[in-house]
């Protein structure tokens, strides 16, 4: 196996997946909450994060206004985002597919709070250090999976179609694919790679959900105030994001035979009568959610 860059949860981009995880907790907490997470809270107090990640509302406050700012908005985007492929895989799973791939799974812990039909599987591709931090916590709570769930830990450079078929995976069988907050994080030939790989795995009737952020948002995402409010993460978007050299993911997905849909992100958050302001409120307008079926 080629070795590759490896991190943890509290390092490199796996900090992107505890910030993840913080937004979940907060928008739990709210009366108003779309989705509930009531494992996100258990992720962050067993993280030795390397900065300071709110865990509550009331810990936004001794933030600074861009921190605070930072922190509540993305919660509140993640609410939507949330909410949009949760119903995207029950969906598609009340019809019939039984197989569920999240790639770049991080702390997403969807295979223990949604109400699976029976006969689920879901596998979760992960780099393998996040991925053991998960089960651990997990495990310390007593949380069983709502459906046959499947870890597959290996980095998306790797061979992972072939460590995801030796976990269980069915090529001969439809499936639906997440990849939420994953594309950002892919360069131009590592996307295209990605769409390839999950194409030639996919039978008819597959279908495929993620979020896709035009490279326009390069501009906000640069600014200075932007970026100081985002290294409350630990990270510099800027450097962790690619567009460069990058296409509309819906030219190669229908070349491939996918039928695709796109619905920008604003739209599906007036949808769900939420109103996004501050950082992600800015960002969200270059988000959009893409959704396909082959």
């Amino acid at each position: 196996m080629t070795e590759f860059e490896q991190w943890d949860i509290v390092t490199g981009i796996g900090l992107t997946a505890l910030g993840v995880a913080a937004g979940r907790a907060l928008e739990t907490e709210r009366p108003d909450r779309l989705v509930s997470d009531p494992y996100a809270d258990a992720f962050l107090a067993a993280a030795d994060a390397p900065v300071s990640v709110p865990r509550r509302l009331a810990d936004t406050e001794p933030l600074s206004a861009a921190a605070r700012a930072m922190w509540t908005s993305m919660a509140a985007y993640l609410g939507v985002r949330s909410l949009f492929f949760d119903r995207f895989l029950m969906t598609a799973t009340a019809g019939g597919i039984t197989q569920v791939v999240v790639a770049a799974a991080g702390l997403d812990a969807r295979a223990f709070r949604l109400e699976w039909p029976p006969g689920t599987e879901l596998f979760e591709i992960d780099q393998p250090r996040v991925l053991e931090f998960k089960d651990d916590v997990l495990d310390r709570l007593g949380a069983r999976p709502r459906c046959g769930r499947h870890v597959v830990p290996i980095d998306l450079r790797d061979d992972w179609p072939a460590a995801l078929e030796d976990a269980g995976f069915d090529r001969g069988r439809a499936a639906v694919w997440l990849a939420e907050g994953l594309l950002p994080f892919l360069t131009a030939a590592a996307e295209r790679l990605l769409f390839d790989r999950v194409s030639r795995l996919s039978a008819p009737g597959s279908r495929l959900a993620a979020e896709h952020l035009a490279p326009s948002v390069r501009a906000i995402v640069g600014e200075p105030e932007y970026r100081a409010a985002t290294r409350q993460l630990g990270v510099d978007l800027v450097d962790l994001w690619h567009f460069d050299d990058k296409e509309d993911p819906c030219r190669p997905l229908t070349s491939a035979g996918w039928d695709v849909r796109t619905v920008p992100a604003y739209e599906v958050a007036a949808a769900y009568r939420r109103e996004l302001h501050g950082p992600m409120g800015r960002t969200v307008a270059h988000s959009r959610f893409l959704t396909a079926e082959r």
